[in-house]
């Protein structure tokens, strides 16, 4: 078989391929993203073949797994980004994008490493868990560090005259954006469909899961059972969540010296010693005592 007869083949398998996947695209439902999330970048050129997936073969896992994923999606912020069974399908894709990208990788340098494929699915599997992971480390970042001046905003709007979803939304408007006025904005979404404001919070706290937070909306509930006052219960939240943001911070800088220890033992002290031992090397080199 010459290499013209090859190339032809090579080049009748790929369309085919391209054709059998538009037809498997055009029999999946069309996707409806009005009320989500914008697609990452990253996601926007597989996104189709991650529908394709999840369409035709994560449908059909069992239900209680499929459920487990999906709280752990809401849990992370990203119930309003993917479905669970896109997020299964996106691991398998992912898989085969590493697998792809490695054997491309091997081709480029000549090289033929038949143990490098496994180690590429397995990455390319768990990727989008280690995702997952930096979304939620980012997410409870930026909800501690902004939830003191959404309570001082809220705390003020309430005591203007205001009512709770009326400072929700003026705190959305006026205090730092973040991960915080997302999950508030879920929140004045279920008030306006017709949840109590006590079980929007609750759900809130559960989402997100952030003790912090939790304390937040058990001091609300509770003050709204006693008739106390509100504002009052959010200054208080407020300078509670100020002072452990501060404690936090003392944390951080007091574990700083300690993480700095071994970037110093393994990086600058050994290039320090040889910068000062190099004169010294070359002067018993050049008289001859070395």
């Amino acid at each position: 078989m010459t290499a013209t007869s090859i190339a032809l083949c090579a080049a009748l398998a790929v369309l085919f391929s391209i054709f059998w996947l538009h037809r498997l695209f055009v029999l999946v439902p069309e996707e409806d993203r009005e009320f989500k999330d914008p697609l990452p970048r990253l996601l926007r050129p597989i996104w189709p073949l991650v529908r394709i997936v999840a369409f035709y073969f994560c449908a059909r896992l069992p239900f209680a797994y499929l459920n487990r994923v999906e709280v752990r999606l809401r849990r992370h912020g990203v119930a309003y980004l993917m479905i669970a069974e896109e997020f299964i399908a996106l691991r398998l894709v992912s898989s085969l994008c590493f697998l792809v990208i490695g054997y491309l990788l091997l081709v480029g340098v000549g090289e033929w490493l038949p143990l490098f494929f496994p180690v590429l699915l397995v990455g390319g599997y768990f990727y989008p868990d280690i995702w997952l992971r930096d979304l939620r480390k980012r997410q409870i970042d930026g909800v501690l560090r902004t939830l003191p001046s959404y309570l001082d905003f809220i705390s003020m709007a309430v005591e203007a005259g205001l009512n709770f979803s009326g400072a929700l939304e003026l705190a959305r408007k006026k205090a730092p954006p973040g991960p915080l006025s997302n999950e508030f904005g879920v929140v004045l979404r279920d008030l306006r469909a017709g949840i109590g404001r006590a079980n929007a919070l609750k759900r809130l706290a559960e989402r997100l899961d952030i003790p912090e937070l939790s304390s937040f909306v058990n001091a609300v509930v509770q003050a709204e059972k006693m008739g106390s006052s509100l504002a009052q219960t959010l200054k208080i939240q407020a300078e509670q969540r100020r002072q452990e943001r501060f404690q936090r911070a003392e944390k951080k800088a007091m574990e700083a010296p300690v993480k700095l220890i071994g970037p110093l033992v393994l990086f600058v002290f050994p290039t320090t010693f040889i910068v000062l031992a190099f004169p010294i090397v070359m002067k018993f080199l050049s008289e001859g005592l070395l």
